[in-house]
């Protein structure tokens, strides 16, 4: 694979179709594509070892909504991304637990770094009544789910690892199912704040930005993980490549990226309307995942 940052599956997919000169599927996945509105819905199914080494990503299903924008939507639009969202991250959760097994959602990331908040401003907004149907069933529907979560905070404010911390929270609560939320990297402009992914392989903290830290996976925590991002960041070497692009000039997309290293451009970059999108995209996961809860 080129020397590139992304957490996407379906831009993986991409790339290497494009650099190996694809016309048909790469051996060992799958893929389709759904429309709902103007909403394209992508699931990149990785089968087997081929797969994985091709995209250099986990055997799994990667589900990826791309919507036009996320900010400044009418409510009806708003609705169907919500409603899209729930429905999907719905199906992969009752593949692997029954309603009443507890759910415990894990919010990634620094509350105190916008790009990197998603995370922890999804899980001050989920519904959280795990200690209600214990300690007061009477006052919920007992068709909700139990739910609790918790925002781990980042290796350099708590000088404790992520996984550290979710792992000593699974062996005492022994929850069924995680459901963790990160800001992700992206090597598509047009998919930054935009898109949504899903997946049923956990998570690499970090990883995308090249501070990998220890996996959250069904392999290192003992249950199954699905993992929630929306691409926040990207190389600035991206932003390069797209606009030459854009205006027909020839380049090598490798000699931009080794030129930007050697002179310390490899900077990470953020629309400067952060801080507007992070609430909405994190009102938007967060309102979908208590659909779940109360479905």
């Amino acid at each position: 694979m080129q020397n590139f940052r992304t957490d996407m599956a379906v831009e993986r997919r991409d790339l290497y179709r494009n650099a190996n000169k694809l016309e048909d599927e790469i051996k060992g996945i799958e893929c389709s594509e759904q429309l709902i509105d103007d909403i394209v819905i992508t699931t990149v199914e990785i089968l087997d070892e081929e797969g994985e080494k091709a995209l250099e990503k986990k055997k799994g299903t990667y589900i990826t909504i791309d919507t036009k924008k996320i900010n400044n939507i009418s409510e009806e639009k708003e609705e169907v991304i919500i409603s899209t969202f729930s429905k999907e991250i719905l199906k992969i959760v009752e593949k692997h637990v029954k309603k009443e097994d507890e759910i415990l959602i894990i919010g990634l990331g620094n509350l105190h770094s916008t790009p990197d908040a998603l995370g922890s401003r999804v899980v001050e907004n989920i519904e959280i009544t795990r200690h209600i149907k214990i300690y007061l069933p009477q006052y919920i529907d007992k068709n909700a789910r139990s739910v609790c979560a918790i925002s781990p905070g980042v290796l350099g404010t708590t000088g404790i690892e992520s996984f550290e911390i979710v792992k000593g929270i699974v062996d005492n609560i022994k929850p069924s199912i995680i459901i963790v939320i990160d800001s992700l990297c992206s090597k598509n402009i047009n998919r930054i704040n935009k898109s949504i992914q899903i997946a049923d392989t956990g998570i690499v903290p970090g990883g995308g930005v090249g501070n990998e830290r220890e996996a959250l996976t069904e392999e290192t925590l003992g249950i199954p993980v699905i993992a929630v991002g929306i691409p926040t960041v990207l190389d600035a070497a991206t932003i390069v490549i797209d606009t030459m692009n854009i205006c027909n000039i020839s380049i090598k997309e490798e000699e931009i990226i080794k030129t930007m290293e050697l002179n310390n451009f490899n900077f990470i970059v953020t629309p400067k309307e952060i801080d507007e999108l992070i609430e909405n995209m994190s009102n938007i996961i967060s309102e979908g995942i208590n659909r779940i809860i109360i479905s």
